[in-house]
């Protein structure tokens, strides 16, 4: 029966907690000062936590910073699903997904992290499959349904998978070292006159 009182958190929200908490403090000084100057006695002073709290849910910086990575890839894969979710067909959803990954990763944050700490740390190989488990994999199924519509020429989507998506990486990672505004929508026009370079003519079959 309850007494009306406040309920104690459970074992199991104690540590989702302290992982959020984790989380939330390391994103925000690798954000802010870069992998190699953050350590991990700043990110546990700042929290009123003790290293061994740290190392119950992470091993070293390296896997923290890992779990950082895959945090904002997944969100900017979100950013992706629902730009692409909001249009009508499934060309405007495939176009509408790719300019969100872009303005996505204009994100001074999203630059730091996931495209220049993100492969010099994790190495090439693992930040690359993090990047193919999230926005890759969105990538993949957006053109195989424009592929089955008829809108591109029938043709293996792994190869064009990978071919847009190291385009839009190297993009992307351009962008994070440009001054000039104007770099993002000029980025987001070109690729919108790739895109369309690959369509199937009007009237033709695909």
């Amino acid at each position: 029966m309850s007494t009306g009182g406040a309920v104690s958190p459970t074992k199991l929200e104690r540590r989702q907690a302290t992982v959020h908490a984790l989380l939330t403090e390391a994103r925000r000084q690798f954000a802010r000062d870069g992998y190699g100057a953050v350590s991990l006695a700043g990110i546990v002073d700042a929290l009123g936590l003790t290293k061994g709290a740290l190392y119950h849910h992470f091993t070293n910086k390296a896997a923290l910073f890992r779990a950082v990575v895959e945090q904002v890839q997944e969100q900017v894969a979100a950013r992706v699903v629902a730009a692409a979710e909001a249009e009508p067909d499934s060309w405007r959803q495939l176009t509408a997904g790719c300019e969100a990954f872009l303005r996505a990763s204009a994100d001074p944050e999203v630059q730091r992290i996931m495209l220049i700490d993100g492969p010099a740390v994790l190495g090439w190989d693992e930040w690359r499959a993090l990047d193919d488990a999230s926005s890759g994999r969105h990538l993949r199924e957006a053109l195989q349904t424009v592929i089955d519509d008829g809108v591109l020429a029938r043709q293996p989507v792994e190869p064009l998978t990978h071919l847009l998506s190291g385009a839009m990486n190297e993009a992307a990672l351009w962008l994070a070292r440009s001054d000039d505004p104007r770099d993002l929508d000029n980025t987001v026009a070109a690729l919108r006159s790739l895109l369309d370079a690959l369509r199937v003519p009007a009237g033709g079959t695909g």
